[in-house]
C-alpha cells in the first residue's frame, strides 16, 4: 500500500471505530499509527483493539504503529451540596483539604501537592478554564481566591495549574498499571505521557519501558515549554497537545508555540506530532470548515511528521470520512508549488557526525540527480531518522529486519517502511533495494535510486556508505 503523501496521519480508536472492520477502513483510508486512549480504554480493550490491528496489518502487509496514551494526572475539585453553585467575580473562594461537600464559598480539593504548592498570585482554571480564580492566601491546607472570571462551578470538574510546578510525576499508579499492561502485550510501538512538566517526569517511564517502546513527551503545560529542549533529548517524540495547552496558556500564543516545536523537533531530528480539534466539525459533520482545513495545511507545511485525529474517528458519526479528508488535504498541500520551498527554508543543519553527512549527501544527491528514491537500511530506526530530518523532495524506503523497527517508523515524515532480511553483501544490498523500490511502485526498470547503509553491514548506527544504482531492466536487480 503506497502512499501519495510523506506527512503521517494518526487515528485514535473508540467506540466508533474499535471493530476489526472498521479498523481496516480506516488503515485503507490513510491511517498509518492507532492512536489507544489510556484514559478510557481498558486493559481488556487495549488488548483487543492491539489484536484487532495487528490482524490488519498482517492482511494489508504493511507495518502500523500503535500508540497507547497515558491518562496523566487528572486533579478535579469534589462535590458540592446543590452540584452546581453560582459565583461572582471579585467574590472569594477557597479550596481546602476538608471532604465535606461545597457551597458557593469553599470547595473540597483532594490534591494536598496542589495545596502545597500554589502561591499567591497563581491562577487555577476550572473546567476547561471556564472559571478562573486567582489564590490570595495559601497554607498548605487551604487556597484562598479570588474569582477573576467565570459565574459557575460543580461537581468533579477539573483544574489546570498554568502557574504552579507540581513536586509530583506525571506518572500516577494508574498510568504505571496501564504502561505495565501494555508492554505485557510487546505489540505496542509508542507511548505517550501526559502532562509532561520537566525532564524528570520521563526517567521513571523510561526505566520502566528499558527501550521496549518509543516515549512520546505530549506538551500540554507552559512549565514544559520551559525546559523542551531537554524534553526533546530525552523523548522519541513529542506531541504538541494543544487541547490542555490552550487551556493553560492564552488561546491565541498556542499557534506560535505549535511552529516552535516543531521546529525545534525538526533540528533535533525528532518525530513531531500535532493534535486535538484538527477536524472537529467532523464529529459531526461530513466535511469540516474552512479554518480546519487551514489548520490541518499549516502543520504540514511546516513540516509536522504525522496529524492526529481524536474523537474524529473514536466517537464521531464520520470515522472514515475524517481520515480521508485529512489525507487528501496533506496530499494537496505536498504537490503545492510553495510547499517544497517552504520546507527547505525551515531544514536544520546536520550535526557533526559522519552519518548525517551521509543523509545531508544522500538527499543533495537524490534531489540533484532527480533520482527516484532514497533507500536506507536500518535496524535501530536512526538511518530513517536521519533521512527524514532532511525533508528530501524524493520518497523514502526505509528497510529494516526489524518489524518493530518498521512499526515506529510508521510515525515518521516521508518513510515508507518494509521489512526485509539484511542484506548478506553489497551486490545482495543493491539488488534488494532496487528490487523493493520496484515492487512498492517507487521506480521501474531504467530508474535510479540513492542507497545508504553501513558497512559492515548490519551494524546498527554506522551508517557510512552511499551507493548510486539503476534499476536493472527485470525490476528484480541492480546496476
Amino acid at each position: 500500500m503506497k502512499r501519495n503523501r510523506k506527512v503521517k496521519i494518526l487515528a485514535t480508536l473508540g467506540p466508533a471505530s474499535s471493530e476489526e472492520s472498521m479498523i481496516e477502513k480506516l488503515h485503507q483510508a490513510g491511517a498509518d499509527i492507532f492512536r489507544i486512549n489510556m484514559s478510557h480504554a481498558s486493559h481488556d480493550v487495549m488488548r483487543t483493539l492491539v489484536q484487532r490491528i495487528r490482524a490488519v496489518e498482517a492482511r494489508s502487509g504493511r507495518p502500523i504503529g500503535i500508540l497507547a496514551d497515558l491518562q496523566g494526572p487528572k486533579l478535579r475539585v469534589g462535590k458540592f451540596t446543590d452540584v452546581k453553585v453560582e459565583l461572582k467575580p471579585g467574590q472569594t473562594f477557597t479550596l481546602d483539604n476538608n471532604d465535606t461537600p461545597g457551597d458557593n464559598t469553599r470547595v473540597y480539593l483532594p490534591h494536598p501537592e496542589i495545596l502545597e504548592a500554589v502561591q499567591p498570585g497563581h491562577r487555577l482554571l476550572i473546567d476547561d478554564g471556564k472559571l478562573a480564580l486567582r489564590a490570595e492566601k495559601c497554607d498548605g491546607k487551604s487556597i484562598v481566591t479570588t474569582v477573576i472570571a467565570g459565574t459557575s462551578i460543580s461537581d468533579r470538574k477539573g483544574v489546570s495549574l498554568p502557574d504552579t510546578l507540581l513536586g509530583v510525576g506525571a506518572l500516577t499508579d494508574k498510568d504505571r498499571a496501564d504502561l505495565d499492561a501494555v508492554l505485557a502485550t510487546d505489540d505496542v510501538d509508542w507511548v505517550a505521557l501526559s502532562f509532561v512538566q520537566r525532564p524528570d517526569d520521563l526517567a521513571e517511564v523510561r526505566k520502566i519501558a528499558r527501550g521496549r517502546v518509543g516515549l512520546m513527551s505530549k506538551i500540554e503545560k507552559p512549565q514544559a515549554l520551559e525546559r523542551i529542549e531537554e524534553i526533546i533529548e530525552l523523548s522519541d517524540a513529542l506531541m504538541v497537545a494543544r487541547g490542555d495547552l490552550g487551556v493553560e496558556m492564552p488561546l491565541e500564543a498556542v499557534p506560535g508555540i505549535q511552529k516552535q516545536l516543531i521546529r525545534a523537533c525538526r533540528r533535533s531530528g525528532k518525530p513531531v506530532i500535532v493534535a486535538t480539534q484538527m477536524l472537529e466539525s467532523m464529529i459531526s459533520s461530513p466535511v469540516p470548515t474552512r479554518a480546519e482545513v487551514s489548520d490541518v495545511s499549516i502543520a504540514v507545511f511546516e513540516g509536522a511528521d504525522a496529524i492526529m485525529l481524536s474523537a474524529e474517528s473514536a466517537s464521531g458519526t464520520y470515522p472514515v470520512e475524517a481520515v480521508s479528508m485529512m489525507a487528501s488535504i496533506a496530499s494537496t498541500v505536498e504537490k503545492d508549488p510553495h510547499y517544497p520551498g517552504i520546507i527547505y527554508a525551515q531544514r536544520a543543519q546536520p550535526e557533526a557526525t559522519g552519518a548525517d553527512a551521509i543523509s545531508l549527501a544522500a538527499r543533495q544527491i537524490a534531489e540533484t540527480l532527480k533520482l527516484s528514491a532514497i533507500v536506507c537500511y536500518t535496524s535501530s530506526g536512526t538511518t530513517g531518522l536521519r533521512a527524514s530530518r532532511e525533508r528530501p523532495q524524493v520518497p523514502i524506503i526505509a528497510l529494516s529486519p526489524i518489524i518493530k523497527t518498521a512499526r515506529r517508523l510508521s510515525v515518521v515524515w516521508g518513510m515508507h517502511c518494509v521489512v526485509t532480511h539484511d542484506a548478506t553483501d553489497l551486490d545482495d544490498m543493491v539488488n534488494r533495494a532496487c528490487r523493493i523500490v520496484a515492487a512498492e511502485g517507487f521506480g521501474k526498470p531504467g530508474d535510479r535510486i540513492i542507497i545508504s547503509a553501513g558497512v559492515p553491514l548490519g551494524t546498527p548506527g554506522a551508517t557510512n556508505m552511499l551507493r548510486i544504482a539503476y534499476i536493472g531492466s527485470d525490476g528484480q536487480s541492480g546496476i
